[in-house]
């Protein structure tokens, strides 16, 4: 790891520490941390990643993962419920949900899974969408959000998204009729650009609305070009957690790190120098800050700020749905 970028990063935003064991594990919050430092997303994701390890589905370490997420939502002082389920026969995982009370009954589902593949750490993917899930609730706690958030951190994405398709498939139609969106939070660190995708048509609100923040604000984010025919602009293929709730018409926002202008422009090369850094042996901390100095600082800072501010100001009323 690279020990002198971290300090230094810590030295420029603010003290954050981790004590105790993990499902009581808090990453300290002081009101002086804004949220657009992306200190305490970067402190959760490094937990995740270095003290706990790789998360395979199904493993003790995604287990400990579960718990550490569930401590951290029970600190913030929101309720929160583990839902277990089974998959593939044998195997084993849940869901971490957590619900903030908004101003409507209204909700907006806000999810990132917590499990990684064998290679490497699972630094970019998916600690990265963790820890920005959890700074960012830790931040809108007090805040009176226009609708009610349910944050989920889901298991067993990296085997066929079994976490959200559970999730989504136990909805009843009240709750999906309930639900104005949902933003999936996945491999933020790395990649040589930030982007935010959405439904086509009226239904990508969210990424539209993403985009105008990100303008407003001067937020280096924007979204696939639709250089890929089979990908339209402003769009993204259905490979991740958001796919589930898309199925069910729930309109989504995606928020991810590739680069869509290379490779087979699909966005799975997530950059120019390495190609793909999820699911290799270099997706670490020490590869990325060698290779990328301050990328994943700002990626983080990037990324908690927008979402944040999705969430605070998040407007459906010109939508069909």
């Amino acid at each position: 790891m690279k020990k002198i970028s971290i300090m230094l990063f810590l030295l420029m935003f603010g003290m954050v520490t981790i004590i105790g064991s993990a499902s009581a594990n808090p990453v300290t919050y002081h009101p002086s941390l804004a949220h657009k430092d992306g200190a305490m997303a970067y402190k959760h994701m490094e937990y995740l990643a270095y003290d706990i390890g790789s998360r395979i589905a199904g493993s003790e370490n995604e287990r400990e993962a579960a718990e550490y997420i569930v401590g951290q939502f029970e600190r913030i002082g929101l309720e929160t419920e583990v839902q277990e389920f089974d998959y593939n026969s044998t195997k084993s995982s849940s869901n971490v949900v957590a619900y903030k009370e908004g101003k409507s009954s209204k909700q907006i589902i806000v999810g990132a899974h917590y499990d990684s593949v064998s290679a490497g750490l699972g630094v970019d993917d998916n600690a990265s969408g963790v820890g920005v899930l959890l700074e960012t609730a830790e931040v809108l706690n007090n805040i009176k959000t226009p609708y009610s958030i349910v944050f989920i951190a889901f298991g067993a994405e990296e085997v066929g998204l079994q976490g959200s398709k559970y999730y989504a498939n136990h909805m009843s139609e009240q709750e999906i009729e309930n639900t104005i969106g949902m933003i999936n939070l996945d491999s933020l660190a790395v990649g040589d650009q930030m982007y935010v995708y959405g439904n086509a048509g009226e239904d990508g609100f969210i990424r539209d609305q993403a985009l105008a923040i990100a303008d407003k604000k001067r937020l280096d984010v924007e979204t696939n070009p639709g250089l890929n025919p089979h990908y339209p602009a402003g769009t993204t293929g259905d490979w991740s957690d958001h796919a589930p709730f898309k199925a069910k018409g729930i309109p989504y926002g995606y928020l991810e790190a590739t680069n869509w202008e290379i490779g087979d422009l699909d966005g799975y090369q997530q950059t120019v120098e390495h190609g793909g850094i999820w699911h290799t042996e270099n997706d670490t901390l020490e590869f990325i800050e060698e290779e990328y100095p301050g990328r994943v600082q700002e990626h983080l800072s990037t990324f908690s700020t927008l979402l944040t501010d999705l969430l605070k100001f998040m407007n459906k009323t010109s939508t069909s749905k």
